[in-house]
């Protein structure tokens, strides 16, 4: 048969989720398969998932996440192929620093000071977040012993196992789960040492000791004490990142590039199948069926793709449904600056469990990126939640609105009520990487990649951060695409024959 009689079909693909996976995942499928008709499926009003920004009153306010590492290229490139490279902004310059709370008082995390990593001795031993024996301990890390299986490929332990083995317990307490707490909202005697932070394991293989580490490093850069690495104070903050008018600048763009019609708002799927020729079909909640599709991108939480690919493959689904999930809620709120007696002489603070307070961590968002409230006003997030104190979500909105207040009054000398008020709740949202997660998620993989036209993506795999979660989309869109181009590949060859 000649190659002009092959089936020239547009391809259809199906991407479950309206979040920044979903979105990044049609948008690189329409590029490398311009011809095909890719179809997105949200099952709320909105898209962007916890990329929310709302303005008003000449506020700019993030009820999700704010901001991303430019460690990894894959957002920042984005933005400059969507046309958002002038939106780029870095945190402010002045106060690139995180503060903890301990006994009702706000101290700066020692200078140098990384998740836990002690670049600068010196300064965490001037520190009043520890005591004075604690700060011994903290001096003994470079000669802690390690496990005899520390150097197996698929050796793993809790964060608080390896912070206790080689920063000794007062440090995890009162500086490492605060500062993991604002990342992962993660219990760490249960987060994965190996997935979340494999650059620690990795020092204490290859140097025995953090301390000895971060001294080759310094020996690499030349001993230069302006290392940023060594300023810096909890985190990187000099390479995080944000859109000029909010996150949601992002999401719209990558929207605009889909025809509105392919779009399906408020339409949560009910059923996935797998049916004759390997052709996906799906069934929405109203009763509406879509396909066939050739592929389908599951970019959907853990626990909600189980439920769709139970019936596809049990064990897949049973695998997906042992990654559990943690919840959330943001408390934003507006004062005038001089309602506030603190000098927000930082990016914000946290607050470790040993402390018995109600709330995570507080973000000054007016002072971490310019441009979000006008110059009298200070817009501060408090949250609440996480995988340690689940039961706060749950409490009604004026109960959280009072605790975020109270907390703020005694910590901050706040006066007064706030000028604006907003709650957002995030049920569900963070997957929490448990002891053995890259092996789970090896083996998700795996089962997932017997299934043919079957991608999975999003924040439940390999990394919770936007440019983990954009990267993980455009993987998923690639193998499509390349399972596409190998199937038409084949059927020139067979028609050609």
């Amino acid at each position: 048969m000649p190659a002009s009689q092959i089936p020239n079909d547009p391809p259809r693909f199906a991407i479950l989720g309206g979040g920044i996976t979903g979105l990044v995942a049609a948008h690189r499928l329409t590029k490398r398969v311009p011809h095909a008709r890719v179809e997105l499926f949200e099952a709320s009003d909105r898209l962007g998932g916890v990329l929310d920004t709302r303005c008003l009153d000449g506020l700019l306010l993030e009820r999700g996440a704010d901001s991303f590492l430019t460690k990894l290229s894959s957002v920042t490139d984005l933005c400059q192929e969507l046309g958002l490279g002038d939106e780029l902004i870095p945190t402010n310059e002045q106060y690139r620093r995180a503060l903890v709370l301990r006994a009702g008082r706000l101290y700066a995390v020692p200078e140098g000071f990384l998740l836990m990593r002690p670049q600068r001795l010196a300064t965490v031993l001037r520190s009043p977040l520890l005591s004075w024996r604690g700060k011994l301990r903290l001096c003994l890390e470079p000669w802690m012993g390690h496990p005899e299986n520390l150097h197996q490929a698929n050796y793993d332990e809790s964060v608080a196992s390896f912070a206790i083995r080689r920063l000794g317990r007062e440090t995890l307490e009162r500086l490492v789960q605060p500062l993991l707490a604002g990342i992962y909202t993660a219990d760490p005697y249960q987060l994965s040492l190996a997935a979340t932070m494999p650059e620690a394991l990795e020092a204490e293989r290859k140097h025995g000791s953090l301390r000895r580490a971060a001294c080759r490093a310094l020996q690499r850069n030349g001993g230069r004490a302006g290392d940023s690495d060594a300023q810096a104070s909890g985190a990187r903050y000099s390479s995080f990142v944000t859109l000029r008018n909010g996150l949601a600048s992002l999401i719209h763009a990558l929207a605009d590039h889909l025809p509105a019609a392919n779009i399906h708002l408020n339409c949560r799927i009910e059923s996935l199948v797998r049916g004759e020729g390997d052709q996906w079909r799906i069934t929405a909640a109203n009763g509406s069926t879509h396909g066939p599709f050739q592929a389908v991108v599951v970019a959907l939480p853990a626990p909600r793709a189980a439920q769709l690919l139970e019936g596809v493959d049990p064990s897949l689904g049973d695998l997906l449904g042992r990654i559990p999930y943690a919840s959330s809620a943001v408390v934003s709120m507006v004062f005038l600056r001089d309602q506030i007696a603190h000098p927000l002489d930082g990016f914000g603070f946290v607050v470790p469990t040993v402390e018995k307070r109600p709330i995570v961590a507080a973000s000054f968002s007016s002072v971490k990126f310019p441009g979000r409230a006008p110059d009298d006003q200070v817009l501060v997030r408090v949250f609440l939640g996480g995988a340690l104190q689940p039961e706060m979500v749950d409490l009604a909105d004026s109960k959280l609105q009072e605790i975020a207040l109270t907390e703020l009054r005694q910590v901050l000398g706040l006066r007064g009520d706030p000028r604006l008020i907003d709650l957002a709740r995030w049920r569900q949202k963070m997957p929490q990487y448990h002891v053995g997660h890259l092996q789970l998620v090896d083996a998700i993989q795996r089962l997932a990649d017997q299934q043919p036209g079957l991608a999975l993506a999003g924040n439940a795999y390999r990394g919770v951060g936007i440019p983990q979660c954009v990267q993980s989309g455009e993987a998923a869109a690639k193998k499509l695409a390349l399972l596409w181009e190998s199937g038409q590949r084949s059927a020139r060859k067979h028609f050609s024959d």
